[in-house]
C-alpha cells in the first residue's frame, strides 16, 4: 500500500481516544488523511491529536455521544466543513456492557450496550453516508468474534448481539450504498491488546457458562498471545484504501484463528 494512500481524504474515526480507534486513527494520519477523532472524553481525543500532530499528520477532536443523533450530526457537519468532504469512516465505538446470565440481565443494561454499540454504529452511518454519496468512499465496522463466529463468552448476550447485528447491517449496506461508489466492510477482532475490558461489568457468569477446555494456547497463531490494535488498525487501513477496491460486504476476522477454535 502506498505510503500517502489517504493523501487529500477526510476520514472520521469514532472511538478514537484509546484502543483500536486510537491505532486506526494514527494509521490513517500517516498515510496522508485528515482525521476527525470523534469520542466522549475530550483529554484522550487530544492525545491521539498530539501523537498525530508530532508525527506530521492532521487531525481534528470531535467531542460527542455516538449515541446522541444532535451530537453527532454536528460532529459530522465539522469534520465536513474543515475541508470539504468525507471519503473514510471508521465505525468503531463500543462498550462491552454488561455479561449476565439473560433472567439476571437488566433491562438498562441491554439497552445501554445497544445504544452505543447499535444506535451508535446507525447514527455514525446515517449522518456519514448523506455526505459520501457524491464522492464514494470506504466504512469499515468494527464488529467481533463474539456474535459472527463465537458465541461461547457467558453472559454476553447484548454485546453479541450487536455484534451479530453490526455484520447484517454491513451486508445489507454493501448492496445499498454500492450504487454511489461506497464500499462497506466489517473488521472482527478476536483478543486484542486494548482498553474495552475495563468497561465490562461481570455478573452471575458461572451460571451462563459451559464448561470447554480450549486447545492449549487459544489462539494459534500466537502461541495465545492477545494481538494488537496496530494489527486489527493495518487491515481497517487495508479496507479503507484503493488496494480493497473490488471489496464490499465482507468480513475480516483479525484474531489469529481465535474464532476456529471456538
Amino acid at each position: 500500500m502506498n505510503s500517502k494512500a489517504f493523501e487529500g481524504k477526510t476520514a472520521l474515526v469514532t472511538g478514537a481516544g484509546s484502543g483500536i480507534g486510537r491505532a486506526t486513527s494514527l494509521r490513517l494520519a500517516r498515510g496522508g488523511a485528515l482525521v476527525g477523532l470523534l469520542g466522549r472524553t475530550e483529554d484522550e481525543l487530544q492525545e491521539t491529536l498530539d501523537e498525530i500532530q508530532a508525527s506530521g499528520g492532521e487531525g481534528i477532536v470531535l467531542v460527542a455521544d455516538v449515541s446522541e443523533a444532535g451530537e453527532m450530526e454536528q460532529a459530522v457537519e465539522r469534520l465536513v466543513n474543515a475541508r470539504g468532504g468525507l471519503h473514510i469512516v471508521v465505525a468503531n465505538a463500543g462498550i462491552n456492557g454488561t455479561w449476565a446470565p439473560i433472567d439476571d440481565l437488566r433491562p438498562e443494561e441491554f439497552d445501554s450496550t445497544i445504544a452505543v454499540n447499535l444506535r451508535g454504529t446507525y447514527l455514525t452511518l446515517h449522518h456519514s453516508v448523506r455526505q459520501m454519496k457524491s464522492s464514494g468512499g470506504s466504512i469499515v465496522v468494527v464488529s467481533s468474534i463474539n456474535g459472527t463466529r463465537t458465541f461461547t463468552t457467558p453472559g454476553a448476550t447484548a454485546y453479541s448481539a450487536t455484534k451479530a447485528a453490526q455484520l447484517a447491517m454491513v451486508q445489507q449496506l454493501a448492496l445499498e450504498l454500492g450504487q454511489y461508489g461506497i464500499r462497506i466492510n466489517a473488521v472482527c477482532p478476536g483478543a486484542i491488546d486494548t482498553e474495552i475490558d475495563d468497561n465490562t461489568r461481570t455478573r452471575k457468569q458461572r451460571e451462563a457458562e459451559v464448561p470447554v477446555e480450549f486447545p492449549e494456547g487459544d489462539i494459534p497463531l500466537t502461541g495465545g498471545k492477545a494481538g494488537t490494535a496496530a494489527e486489527v488498525a493495518d487491515v481497517i487501513a487495508f479496507l479503507a484504501s484503493d488496494a480493497s477496491r473490488h471489496v464490499t460486504g465482507t468480513p475480516i476476522w483479525v484474531d489469529g484463528g481465535q474464532s476456529l477454535l471456538r
